[in-house]
Order: C-alpha cells, then sequence, then structure tokens
C-alpha cells in the first residue's frame, strides 16, 4: 500500500489510490470512513453526492503541491481547480491534522 507524508506529518499516512475510471468514479461512494487517505489520479473536481460522511479534499497540482483545501458535506459538487492533476480525500479534519494545507507539499511513497 501506498503511503504519503507532508513536513508536518509525525509519520507515513496509508494512502490507497485510484487511478481507473472505474476507482475515481467510485471513490469513497458506499463507505462510512477511511483510514488514510484516498488519491484520485487524474482528477481535477470532486463530488460528494452519495456519501455518507463529510470529507476533506486537496487539490494537487503535477508537482504535488497543495493548490487548495477544502471540507465537503454529503451533496456537493465541488468546482474544478484547472491546475489540479490529483485530489486527495479524507476524512473531514484529517488533512488539517496531517499539515495538508495551501502551499503544502504532499509526498507520495510507494506508488
Amino acid at each position: 500500500m501506498a503511503t504519503f507524508t507532508t513536513p508536518e506529518t509525525a509519520g507515513p499516512v496509508p494512502l490507497e489510490l485510484a487511478e481507473s475510471a472505474r476507482d475515481r468514479r467510485r471513490g469513497l461512494l458506499g463507505r462510512d470512513g477511511i483510514d488514510g487517505a484516498l488519491l484520485l489520479s487524474p482528477a481535477s473536481a470532486v463530488h460528494t453526492l452519495g456519501m455518507r460522511f463529510t470529507v476533506d479534499v486537496a487539490y494537487l497540482d503535477r508537482t504535488f503541491t497543495v493548490i487548495s483545501v477544502r471540507t465537503m458535506p454529503p451533496g456537493r459538487v465541488g468546482l474544478p481547480r484547472f491546475r489540479a492533476r490529483y485530489v486527495l480525500e479524507a476524512e473531514a479534519g484529517s488533512l488539517e491534522r496531517w499539515g495538508v494545507r495551501r502551499g503544502a507539499r504532499v509526498v507520495v511513497r510507494d506508488w
């Protein structure tokens, strides 16, 4: 399994990868939570229609630098971020705890 870190992360965070169109469409739908985070690649927008929980969403550019972060409750549609190449999703509150904020660089391992 892949992991990620930031300069403020205490240790590696488990990371699921959604690289196929099918996996990106499914995302976190039908789940009650996630241990770690989900990285959608490629992706520049997400929605939370049909989600069971509120998620933090970080939009990353090609160098894995965070463009923006927002919290999305179920039933929302996010606007596309045109510079985004990846989207990182986690349970609400997780990204702040891991130091994933605008301008931070995310380091992905074992991908």
